[in-house]
């Protein structure tokens, strides 16, 4: 649509599609700049998917890990993603999410009181065992946030996907060990200081929050307090470019009325992916995982990626996703399994009764593994004792689960490993054998068939009192089934860009004036995943990089 044949409804220096961790970074970086800065976005509400995440980000070298003392080389952060990534993405933007991402942070600190972070203590790279893998992990993650600081656009923050009591807020840093609460100290400590910590909320009548929820509160007070307006309700409906192919604004649905906006210095596309776009999944991802089970904010449809894609824009890695082993509840609502994952006296097998990877492993790696094989359906078996010690999809030790999960068949019950079979329609005489040899695994310490327990990412959230902390015996009735499901958390296909964040058509010219950040664009991570917030990490980095570029930042 050249820009020549339009009248503009509004003017400003740069546009900013999208209100997640991406979109919310570069707008803030684009105020500091000195660029009059306008964020549009789709839903009634901001904060997109980060908003429903665990709001981790992974960068290495920022600011809050080298309070720690946690500084890495260089050449040990690159050996670490190039063992991580391989290939499969471009060798520049690698380097530019290395040397940017602490200026990003550094950034952020410094540019709002509002930024504040901690680190996740322990929580292990995803793949620590590689060269340069860090054991410790490298993830840091928001403090926790009075909600209230946001004034009215506390009702405008997308809610997070599950409800929790009045005053709980939980970190991930005590995650881990709350998980623990039946067997360790450690549990019982983190579960009485949040309970303490719950009740100082309610007196004081704060609205404490953290993960996803408390980092794009922080942001929006932030670009709040820079004076960028966000405009909710605003959909993309397409880019508007130049006789040369420059992008030079967008058009967008304002009210009953379409509005073109006039970017003199730049588009960022920061809207997400194609996650909820049932054509785009059917046409693009594997097989396997073409059903929507998305975790993923109902409102991203592809918007930016089509948008981009009109002119001119060329498109990677649109076959992947964030992926993540999920079951869907009787409502609706997938719950991710995360932690669960590693509870001893558990393991997951397929059609055939049979276990087919490292239950422990990272969620991406795990569903690969399950789309590659063909594993559907598949089945999480735990029995009675594991009920007992350890949570699962939100049910704490001590609580019975739905009875809407048992009706539904998500989840079966039965007092033998042969009627669980039956119930769940797999081979008994396979399950018993899957069961035995398990349990042979478990009593002599190593699993010999998939390597469950031997990373250390495997054990974080394992039961730190048995000699593996991820493998003990079934043995305990009743036996327990649950249906699992090759969710994501959002796709990792969508624009090629270079290192600027400017995206790029296919024979790898420039399409001017136009940025891309998020699952809007082709991941960094290419297929794999470095650690936890190795997704909102290279987000807000190529948000920060992008809106600097546009200011003339080179």
């Amino acid at each position: 649509m050249p820009a020549t044949q339009q009248s503009w409804h509004h003017e400003v220096d740069f546009v900013v599609v999208g209100s997640g961790c991406g979109g919310l970074t570069g707008a803030l970086a684009a105020a500091d700049r000195g660029m009059d800065t306008l964020i549009i976005e789709k839903a009634s509400v901001y904060g997109g998917t980060t908003a429903l995440s665990g709001g981790n980000i992974w960068i290495p070298n920022n600011p809050t890990l080298l309070r720690e003392g946690l500084e890495d080389s260089r050449a040990d952060v690159r050996r670490y993603l190039d063992a991580v990534i391989g290939d499969r993405v471009p060798s520049g933007n690698i380097d530019a999410f290395i040397d940017s991402g602490p200026a990003t942070m550094e950034f952020l600190e410094n540019s709002s009181k509002h930024m504040r972070f901690q680190w996740c203590s322990g929580y292990s790279d995803y793949h620590p065992e590689k060269p340069g893998g860090r054991p410790a992990g490298r993830t840091i993650e928001p403090l926790p946030f009075d909600l209230k600081e946001l004034g009215e656009d506390e009702e405008w923050l997308r809610p997070g996907a599950l409800a929790t009591p009045a005053g709980l807020y939980i970190t991930s840093k005590e995650f881990a060990k709350l998980n623990m609460v039946m067997r360790t100290w450690a549990g019982r400590r983190a579960a009485l200081g949040t309970g303490w910590r719950a009740l100082g909320s309610l007196v004081m009548r704060k609205h404490m929050d953290t993960l996803g929820q408390a980092l794009i509160g922080r942001l929006r007070l932030a670009v709040k307090d820079a004076d960028v307006p966000l405009w909710l309700n605003t959909p993309l409906q397409s880019l508007i470019t130049d006789d040369s192919g420059a992008v030079t604004g967008v058009l967008a649905q304002r009210g009953a009325s379409p509005i073109r906006i006039r970017a003199r210095k730049g588009v960022l596309l920061a809207s997400g992916g194609f996650e909820q776009g049932q054509q785009m999944r059917k046409k693009h991802l594997r097989e396997g995982g073409k059903d929507n089970y998305s975790a993923g904010s109902v409102d991203n449809t592809g918007d930016g990626i089509i948008a981009s894609e009109q002119v001119g824009a060329a498109l990677d890695l649109m076959d992947d996703a964030w992926w993540m082993p999920s079951f869907q509840r009787p409502d609706g609502i997938m719950h991710v399994l995360v932690s669960e994952r590693s509870i001893p006296r558990s393991f997951i097998v397929d059609q055939t009764g049979k276990r087919f990877t490292n239950e422990a492993a990272p969620y991406v790696s795990f569903v690969h593994d399950q789309i590659a094989g063909d594993h559907d359906p598949i089945w999480f078996i735990f029995d009675g004792k594991a009920k007992s010690r350890y949570q699962f999809g939100g049910v704490m030790p001590g609580q019975k689960f739905p009875k809407s999960w048992f009706d539904t068949g998500l989840m079966h019950r039965k007092d033998t490993i042969e009627e669980l079979a039956a119930a769940i329609d797999v081979p008994a005489e396979q399950l018993t054998a899957t069961v035995l040899r398990f349990n042979g695994f478990a009593r002599a310490g190593k699993d010999q068939d998939f390597g469950r327990g031997e990373s250390e990412y495997d054990k974080y959230y394992g039961d730190p009192t048995l000699p593996d902390p991820t493998m003990d015996v079934l043995d305990k009735s009743p036996y327990y089934a649950v249906r699992m499901r090759a969710g994501d958390l959002g796709t990792k296909g969508g624009v090629v860009y270079n290192e600027n964040g400017q995206v790029l058509r296919a024979d790898g010219g420039i399409i001017a004036g136009l940025y891309a950040t998020g699952n809007t664009s082709a991941a960094v991570m290419g297929n794999d995943y470095a650690g936890a917030g190795a997704t909102i990490g290279p987000a807000m980095v190529f948000g920060w990089v992008g809106a600097r570029h546009a200011a003339g930042v080179h």
